[in-house]
């Protein structure tokens, strides 16, 4: 039943979405039936897959680097208390700035390739990994941080075997969080300017009103973040087992998801 369960649930949103069009009549361009869709991506797999490579890999590379770059000033802002006093209004202001907006300025910086998509999911990245892990950093027990102290424990030693550790699980939220909105930066770059992505690719479908080509494509890009995830929380849960966080979820359990 766990394995049924995640196929029963897909099996009712298309017989849904199935029972939607045949009692809307809409029109095929409007909306699609899954057959239809099904048929495109038989005749298109090169395509989506070509693709669907690119955006992965955009989103892997903003992925990598945004939660490096988000480990770097997590651990300089914690140490510091004059970094913190500057790096901190600049988290701030980095997300009141719409992404929408910056867009166009990353694709005129970087060009069309790769760089600029990269950079925007980075962007939207840096913030929950450096938040979340800053957030745990700091809220190290105090009790634990005493005892390191009266053992002679340097600065270093203490972020290394200590405050690191603790801050963990807060890290691996912030990072899932980043998991499940890297997609967001990378296909909004792809349809500022590109050539290539899933995000290009439904953007030029439905200019040219092949909606079923950019059903196709979205339930690609859906299949794709989802997969990025599930691999990160899988990694994360081996990170931090000796962690509650660790533990199944018990809705992904309900679903036959197991970890």
């Amino acid at each position: 039943m766990r394995l049924l369960r995640p196929v029963i649930i897909a099996a009712a949103l298309i017989g849904l979405w199935q029972v939607v069009v045949w009692a809307t009549a809409v029109p095929f361009f409007i909306l699609p039936g899954p057959g239809r869709v099904l048929a495109m991506a038989v005749d298109r797999w090169d395509v989506l897959a070509m693709h669907a490579w690119v955006t992965a890999a955009e989103i892997v590379l903003g992925l990598a680097i945004g939660v490096v770059i988000g480990i770097a000033s997590a651990i300089v802002i914690a140490s510091f208390g004059a970094a913190r006093a500057w790096v901190l209004p600049l988290l701030v202001v980095s997300q009141a700035l719409p992404v929408f907006a910056l867009a166009p300025l990353l694709t005129l910086w970087f060009g069309y390739g790769m760089a600029s998509k990269v950079a925007m999911a980075v962007l939207i990245i840096y913030f929950p990994v450096t938040a979340a892990f800053y957030d745990g950093l700091r809220r190290t027990d105090p009790v634990w941080l005493d005892l390191a102290r009266t053992m002679d424990a340097t600065p270093a030693a203490l972020l290394r075997h200590v405050r690191i550790p603790s801050a963990l699980p807060a890290f691996s939220s912030g990072v899932r969080i980043a998991a499940s909105v890297a997609p967001i930066g990378a296909v909004v770059g792809e349809w500022v300017g590109s050539s290539r992505g899933l995000g290009y690719l439904m953007l030029h479908a439905n200019g040219r009103m092949q909606t079923d080509l950019m059903f196709a494509a979205l339930i690609v890009l859906a299949g794709l973040a989802l997969t990025v995830y599930f691999v990160i929380d899988h990694l994360l849960r081996r990170l931090v087992h000796w962690s509650p966080e660790a533990s199944p979820d018990p809705h992904l359990v309900t679903m036959g998801i197991r970890p």
